[in-house]
This record gives structure tokens, C-alpha cells and sequence, in this order.
């Protein structure tokens, strides 16, 4: 599926701009490549993802719909830079740190990353930016917004993830919705990505939530809160250090897990490495069972509620739509079992 990658970025944006490949070489970015956007669920059986799109392809798409939108440098530089301080398995390292429900607690240190980077800072200062002006992409409606409305970041990640994921996106159909994308104005009067097809907009919502609600099933539960307790048993046993998950490929921290499982079949880090890479169904629950890794968890809802061009003015779907308010309120509604339990191996 790599010619998904190829065609999706080309499609997000037919003339990128020549500025972006010197930013994108730099190491602070090119780290990025070895992290997936899927948050680790590559790395177990119990999903099935049809190809790996990492964070790096993540900011490049963001940036490339935030260009091809503004041709503003600075916001496009901010929506490359954004994810800078994502660590290894991604928003796994939030459910280590006890934050599943807004999964933003390693957002902190993206501006001081940027600050800090000599490389970048030379070329921020060639270019005449200032850091203030691309460390924060929340400064820029168009790169970042509250949900449930659509931004460049949001837009981009749920086309690849729903081609990654659930197979409910091919790239026609992705190109094909994305040529529906305009640059709106919402009810606050700041610029914001919408809709100029009704349908097209009811496409995207509903794929959205379908692709929404498995990361709300307790297989998504279980995948993530097992690998950040894997990541916590490794510091525990010595096995890695809070550096490594930001210096280390998910690639390389994978092997060095795998060595260590072989030869401490017993400790506790093992059992729970083990099972997270051998799991391939979970046991919906209640209560929590015995001799099973079990959790219960309230995690974050994506959803979006986009705009739609209409001869009256820019309407949120749900105003519009029945079937997608219905969508978006039955989302909001969902609850999986109790507990999500799998058997320790």
C-alpha cells in the first residue's frame, strides 16, 4: 500500500513547496518516520493493519493540506512541526501517563523541542520566523481546532488511518472526497476546513465514526493501556529509559523487547510483552477475570461535525442531516463492555 502514500500526498497537494524538503530532512522530523501513526497496534495481532503510515507521513499530509489551503509558510511549518514530541507508539506513552482521555500529555514539550533544536532554529532564522510563530499550530484555525471541527491535522490523519485500518477508504475515494475540501467560515467567523457537497461531507462523517468507534472498542483499550504498561514494566526492569522512547525507532525498541522477553521468560515486563504480541481476540466483561490482563477505561471521542457550504451560509452536517446527527449522537452514546480482558500468555 505504499502507492496509498504516494498518491494520497500528491493529491493533498499539487505543488508543494520546495521550502518543505530542506525542514522535512532535518532529524528532529526524520525521527518521526520510525513511529507509526496507529499507536503500536502494528506491532500485535490483534489488529490487522493493512500498511504502516507514520507520524512523519503524518505532519508531511498536514502540511501539505495546510499549504495547499493558506500558501502562508508560517502555518505550514507549524503543521509540520506539530508533532515533534510524539514518542515512540505514539499515544501510547498518554495511557502511560495516565491521560487516555484527552491523550495530549506529551503536547507539553512539542514548543521547547522546537526552541531547543539548533538545526531547525538555524533554518527558522534564515527564513525570518520566529520560533513563537510555528511552535504552537493551535495559533492557526486552519492547522488545528477544537473538535468537532475540521482542520488540516484532523482531516489528514482519517484517510490513512481508515485505509489502514478498516480498508474504508481507497485512494480514489480519498482523492476523490478530499476535491470537496474549501475553506469555510464557522459560527465563530474564523476560517475553518469544510464541505462544498453535502454528500461528499456525509461520506467523510460517516467514515469518521466508523473509523472512531474502533478506537473505542476495548480491543483499541487493551492494545494501547497492555503496550504503555509494557513501556512502564521496561523502565521498571531497566530495559529502557523515557529517552529511549524518543530516541529509539518503534522498530529497534521492538527488537530489543524481543530479546529481553527471550532470555526473562519469567519477569513481569515478559508476561505483559508476550501477550500484547501474541493477543489475537479479547473476552468482553462485566467483572474482571482472573489470570487475564483486564481494563476498564473512559478514552477520547474523535468526532467531527464539518461544515457545509449551503446558499445560506456555512451549516454544520448535523443541521442539515438527520442520519448524521444520528450518527454523530449515537457515537457519543457508545459504550463497550465493562472490561476488556485477554488471556496472559
Amino acid at each position: 500500500m505504499q502507492d496509498f502514500k504516494i498518491e494520497y500526498h500528491k493529491a493533498l497537494c499539487s505543488d508543494a513547496p520546495d521550502f518543505l524538503k530542506e525542514y522535512i530532512s532535518l532529524p528532529i522530523l526524520q525521527r518521526l518516520d520510525g513511529i507509526g501513526l496507529l499507536c503500536g497496534t502494528d506491532w500485535t495481532p490483534l489488529f490487522h493493519n493493512y500498511f504502516k503510515y507514520s507520524r512523519l507521513d503524518h505532519s508531511i499530509g498536514t502540511a501539505l493540506i495546510t499549504w495547499n489551503f493558506t500558501k502562508d509558510k508560517k502555518q505550514t511549518i507549524a503543521s509540520l512541526l506539530h508533532d515533534v514530541s510524539t514518542p515512540a507508539f505514539s499515544h501510547v506513552s498518554d495511557f502511560k501517563n495516565g491521560d487516555a482521555l484527552t491523550q495530549s500529555s506529551t503536547e507539553d514539550i512539542n514548543a521547547r523541542m522546537i526552541d531547543e533544536n539548533k538545526e531547525l532554529q538555524v533554518l527558522l532564522s534564515r527564513d525570518g520566523i520566529k520560533s513563537t510563530e510555528v511552535n504552537d499550530y493551535h495559533l492557526y484555525p486552519i492547522c488545528d481546532n477544537e473538535m468537532p471541527g475540521l482542520s488540516a491535522d484532523r482531516l489528514e490523519y482519517m484517510y490513512p488511518s481508515g485505509a489502514a485500518l478498516d480498508k474504508v477508504w481507497t485512494i480514489e475515494d480519498a482523492v476523490e472526497n478530499y476535491s470537496h475540501i474549501k475553506v469555510l467560515e464557522n459560527e465563530k467567523g474564523l476560517p475553518e476546513l469544510g464541505f462544498d457537497d453535502m454528500e461528499a461531507c456525509l461520506e467523510y462523517t460517516k467514515k469518521f465514526i466508523d473509523i472512531s468507534l474502533i478506537l473505542q472498542h476495548n480491543e483499541d483499550k487493551i492494545a494501547m493501556q497492555l503496550m504503555a504498561d509494557v513501556l512502564s514494566a521496561a523502565e521498571k526492569e531497566g530495559i529502557a529509559k523515557e529517552r529511549d522512547f524518543y530516541e529509539l525507532s518503534e522498530k529497534q525498541l521492538i527488537e530489543r523487547f524481543n530479546n529481553h522477553s527471550v532470555g526473562n521468560p519469567t519477569a513481569e515486563f515478559s508476561r505483559l510483552y508476550r501477550t500484547f504480541r501474541g493477543m489475537k481476540k479479547i473476552i468482553r466483561s462485566e467483572v474482571p477475570l482472573k489470570n487475564a490482563y483486564c481494563i476498564s477505561l473512559k478514552v477520547k471521542q474523535r468526532y467531527v461535525d464539518p461544515l457545509v457550504q449551503t446558499d445560506k451560509g456555512s451549516k454544520r452536517i448535523s443541521a442539515l442531516s438527520s442520519k448524521a446527527s444520528k450518527w454523530i449522537s449515537d457515537f457519543l452514546d457508545y459504550k463497550d463492555s465493562k472490561y476488556g480482558c485477554v488471556e496472559y500468555l
